[in-house]
């Protein structure tokens, strides 16, 4: 069993609120809009990081981090991408890959809006989860923290940080 937290669109922002839950974590997922890789960094030094890089990321996060990170957390196949998004909407880049071969858990952040969705077309569990930094027109920052367990993704928690 992993807990995992899943957070995105940063914008360079990092302080002790999130932080409290990456340490709470056995892996931290980043769905893009790092900014400065310092954020990454220090989410590193605590925990395994995974993550893909967003439209605001620079050259060295677009050499650190893949655009599309397909991979297996325990038994769910996971696809986690930046603008990827939503049932019945996915971004042209990937809707062919998507429908060919979906997977069981595909996440994206970018949009800044919490979001968590089962695609019944395609058999899978989509997530956003909203944006933890400070820049964007969202009002309060929002990250997600859930279980996998063999094939279950379980005990899925909205965490609120406050308003930006």
């Amino acid at each position: 069993m992993k807990k995992i937290l899943l957070l995105s669109d940063t914008h360079s922002h990092i302080d002790d609120a999130i932080l409290k839950y990456v340490n709470q974590a056995d892996e931290v997922w980043h769905a893009g809009d790092i900014g400065n890789l310092e954020v990454t960094d220090t989410i590193k030094k605590l925990k395994p990081l995974r993550a893909v890089y967003g439209n605001i990321d620079d050259e060295k996060a677009r050499l650190e981090f893949p655009l599309n990170n397909r991979f297996f957390c325990e038994g769910v196949d996971v696809w986690m991408t930046h603008i990827g998004g939503y049932p019945d909407k996915y971004n042209q880049a990937i809707r062919a890959e998507i429908t060919k071969n979906p997977p069981k858990l595909f996440i994206c952040g970018h949009s800044h809006i919490l979001k968590v969705q089962f695609d019944k077309k395609l058999n899978l569990l989509h997530m956003n989860p909203g944006a933890c930094g400070k820049y964007g027109f969202h009002q309060v920052r929002t990250m997600l923290r859930f279980e996998i367990d063999d094939d279950k993704i379980q005990r899925l928690e909205v965490i609120e940080l406050g308003k930006k």
